[in-house]
């Protein structure tokens, strides 16, 4: 069974992504900002990220540039899900090393498009 990590201050998202990523298939864990989020990385690579720009202690392209970085840490998948939605915070997120970038608010097909196309060959 595949896992993710889902790393957001809010609970809201949190909760929706978790019922969502486990109907699909995931096994899931929930982060709330970049440092507990690298924290679990540490003890145990997750093979998906869904990651959240705006948080507070540490920001998800702080965490997304610190996890690409660590010994392991280009392994897991990193999906940005966030209201930023200039092409600069795009690019930005893609350079630093996340896979797949989508905008908050998103829906079930939106992210299940996402995560599943992440493992198709």
């Amino acid at each position: 069974m595949k896992t993710c990590l889902i790393v957001d201050d809010s609970t809201v998202i949190r909760k929706v992504a978790r019922r969502i990523l486990e109907e699909i298939g995931f096994e899931v864990d929930e982060a709330e900002d970049g440092k507990e989020a690298f924290e679990k990385c540490a003890k145990n690579m997750p093979d998906s990220i869904l990651l959240d720009w705006n948080m507070p202690v540490m920001s998800g392209l702080e965490f997304l540039k610190k996890l690409r970085s660590y010994v392991g840490g280009e392994m897991p998948k990193i999906v940005f899900c966030t209201t930023e939605n200039d092409i600069g915070h795009i690019a930005m997120a893609l350079k630093a090393g996340a896979d797949e970038y989508m905008m908050k608010p998103f829906d079930r097909e939106i992210l299940e498009g996402k995560f599943l196309g992440l493992y198709q060959d």
